[in-house]
């Protein structure tokens, strides 16, 4: 009998290990197929089935799963993207030729084309920001009188944050619609700009699977104008009230988006006329959400995703629920990472999950302002909100670091 196999399109510097884990549990033999599988260091660490193949080539990858279901029994594709979000759509496709559970096609590539997402939204009466699409310098500076300073200027395709910035004045406009269209952003198709409402108000996030709510968190960011998360908690400090509306306005969104199948990720800003949405992302959230979600309510969202896709019953039911909390460790200048300690301190602290550093001493420190800045994490839990607060600080009071300067703000750029 052939192995059974688990196709993994790219990887994923957080997700990724815990996909091939959650495979192995599942009796499953995880392939990655890669443009450069040796980017991903699990990859090599732990001597994972990986592929080079051009996985921005649909008919590439195609020819690479048939090669390999001489030998194995494929029964699952997914992905995984960096800051372009349209991996997702060759993946369904994908999916969609050998006749495999998965997304629809067309509902992820409207989904990720935020303009488009945008019109999908509001023609259906969900509440979003004012929005208008731009790709000349005329038309930014047009839609912002329009609109009214200040706006977040952001690219229409992407993710992380890349290239997001709030625009309070003409000169910061002026700056960073340069940037963008003048070569400091790196587009892989013709530039498209989204020009939006700036939407005041706590953040908010649901996390869904099919038409299931799991999950609703919040997050704290950086300072502005750029937006880096500092601190995420699952599950967010709501009012039964507060969680319905926002669960309600989450499957309105799967369903405008005809989102029927798979994991997807709702942000929200509630402001002053209420719950807005920022943007539905048709994937499992990155980074550490699923480690929190799991600690949090005892759903292991990655589990669950390669049982959809295997086709096996998921089981989304909480088991309890206690309060996860992240606090990304972010740099506030550029440099050189001279060091970082308390690493060891921190993880023995009662309470903490898990402490990880992203980077070595002397490291170049460079802040771009998405999610890329943040150089480590530290992860807590507990049975309450005020006791997992606690614990989270204690452990990040024993971290220190040190940078020298030496980067210059065109080098940043």
């Amino acid at each position: 009998m052939a192995t059974r196999a688990l196709i993994l399109v790219e990887g994923h510097r957080a997700n990724g290990p815990l996909y091939i884990q959650a495979a192995h549990h599942l009796g499953l033999h995880p392939i990655t197929l890669s443009a450069d599988p040796a980017q991903y260091d699990y990859l090599m660490a732990e001597s994972i089935d990986a592929v080079r193949v051009d996985t921005g080539n649909l008919d590439a990858l195609i020819r690479e799963c048939t090669r390999r279901k001489t030998t194995h029994d494929i029964v699952g594709i997914t992905g995984f993207t960096g800051l372009e979000e349209s991996l997702y759509v060759t993946v369904a496709n994908l999916c969609r030729h050998f006749d495999l559970p998965g997304p629809s096609p067309s509902s992820i590539e409207a989904c990720c084309d935020k303009f488009t997402q945008r019109h999908i939204l509001a023609n259906a009466g969900i509440p979003v920001p004012a929005y208008r699409l731009a790709t000349e310098v005329a038309d930014v500076e047009i839609a912002a009188a329009e609109i009214g300073l200040p706006v977040i200027i952001k690219p229409a395709v992407g993710s992380g944050s890349s290239g997001v910035r709030l625009c309070r004045n003409l000169d910061e406009l002026a700056e960073h619609t340069a940037y963008l269209l003048g070569g400091g952003h790196s587009w892989t198709s013709a530039p498209r700009i989204l020009v939006e409402e700036f939407a005041q108000g706590p953040y908010y996030s649901a996390d869904t699977m099919g038409n299931k709510v799991v999950a609703i968190g919040t997050a704290n960011f950086m300072s502005l104008p750029n937006f880096v998360v500092s601190k995420c908690i699952f599950p967010a400090p709501l009012s039964d009230d507060e969680y319905e509306r926002l669960a309600e306005l989450s499957l309105s969104c799967l369903r405008t988006l005809s989102l029927y199948w798979g994991p997807a990720n709702i942000e929200f800003r509630w402001t002053k006329r209420g719950p807005v949405v920022i943007e539905v992302n048709p994937r499992l959230p990155g980074w550490t959400t699923p480690r929190l979600i799991h600690l949090a309510y005892g759903v292991d969202l990655i589990t669950e995703h390669i049982k959809l896709m295997i086709g096996t019953e998921c089981d989304l039911r909480p088991r309890y629920l206690h309060t996860a909390a992240v606090q990304n460790l972010v740099p506030d200048r550029d440099g050189i990472l001279d060091w970082i300690d308390g690493g060891s301190q921190a993880a023995a602290v009662p309470g903490i999950s898990e402490v990880k550093f992203y980077v070595k001493a002397n490291t170049p420190i460079v802040r771009r302002g998405d999610y890329l800045d943040s150089i480590g994490h530290v992860i807590a839990a507990s049975p309450t909100h005020t006791r997992t607060d606690a614990i989270l600080q204690r452990a990040v009071d024993l971290i220190g670091w040190s940078i020298t300067s030496g980067i210059t703000s065109d080098e940043r750029k």
